[in-house]
């Protein structure tokens, strides 16, 4: 078992919660991936008795990308290293995990402490996690809370390409397309310790966030993504050739000429882009297929 925790200027926090999930998980391995902080995260890390590696590429992304590369092990617990999560929830995660034979148990998170969930995260997550559902059928209760629990499995046949923030939804992205068998447990959360300070940017991350949840869409559900293209697009050119249909029939004249071959125009943009969603969505069910392929490769959790 290992406990991964990304760490950016964590130096106030880093070395409690180290302590905490020792405490919680005494036979877990703890590794902590520093991510050219500028305080002693490293050294008090270190000194806390984690196993500290580093990753240059800024970016919560590339360090969970690293950390699911160069990490071994059957079961994986991923928390942030701010002592915000409840490192005693994580024995009822894992158990869950191997119970179940689950791929993946997310810390659904709860607070009473208005300084550890800012309204405006609240109401981001809420609005997100919404997004998500609608764009994917199904969703979690919080999709961007950082304290999860992999199996083998989920981790070594997940091909992480977000950069920051946005790799929560990802993670759960991912879960979902490959329906994997995931579950939710609501774990306290509290808030940081005095001089921990939040790198999540509610705008910018926010709208990095959305930007990722399109993309995946526009990835995973092609002619879905294409479809509503092509039926704007139809709908336009619908609402354009009307009138010039009346007049046609009136007079047998099309005396607007530009506005009738924008309509053609139009037609054959939505033509092509419908066409266009189903050949991607031929390649997007091969893709699918080899990234369940390789997730088959591993046992379940337990077994």
């Amino acid at each position: 078992m290992a406990v991964i925790l990304p760490c950016y200027n964590e130096e106030a926090a880093i070395a409690r919660t180290v302590a905490d999930f020792r405490a919680a998980l005494p036979t877990a391995t703890i590794y902590v991936y520093d991510n050219n902080s500028s305080d002693r995260t490293a050294a008090v890390a270190d000194a806390a008795g984690a196993i500290v590696r580093r990753e240059r590429m800024q970016g919560k992304g590339h360090v969970v990308r690293r950390m699911f590369a160069d990490v071994d092990a059957d079961i994986y617990v991923m928390a942030d290293g701010d002592e915000t999560y409840d490192a005693g929830a994580a024995p009822e995660l894992v158990q869950k995990l191997i119970d179940e034979q689950l791929d993946m148990v997310v810390g659904a998170r709860r607070t009473e402490v208005d300084a550890a969930y800012r309204s405006g995260h609240k109401l981001g997550n809420k609005v997100l996690t919404g997004i998500l559902a609608k764009l994917f059928g199904r969703s979690f209760n919080d999709i961007l809370s950082g304290y999860r629990v992999f199996s083998r499995r989920f981790v070594k046949s997940f091909p992480v390409l977000s950069q920051g923030f946005e790799i929560e939804t990802e993670i759960s992205v991912h879960a979902l397309e490959l329906k994997m068998p995931v579950a939710e447990i609501v774990t306290d959360y509290g808030a940081r310790p005095e001089g921990s300070t939040s790198k999540l940017s509610t705008y910018r991350d926010g709208w990095r966030i959305l930007n990722t949840m399109m993309t995946l869409f526009r990835m995973e559900r092609p002619v879905s993504f294409f479809g509503v293209i092509a039926a704007l697009l139809t709908a336009i050119s619908i609402i354009l050739a009307v009138p010039l249909a009346i007049t046609y029939a009136e007079t047998g004249l099309v005396p607007r000429m530009p506005t009738a071959i924008l309509c053609t125009g139009l037609v054959i943009l939505a033509t092509l882009s419908f066409f266009a969603g189903l050949i991607l969505d031929t390649v997007v069910r091969g893709r699918r297929e080899l990234r369940r392929l390789a997730y088959l490769t591993f046992p379940a959790p337990g077994e």
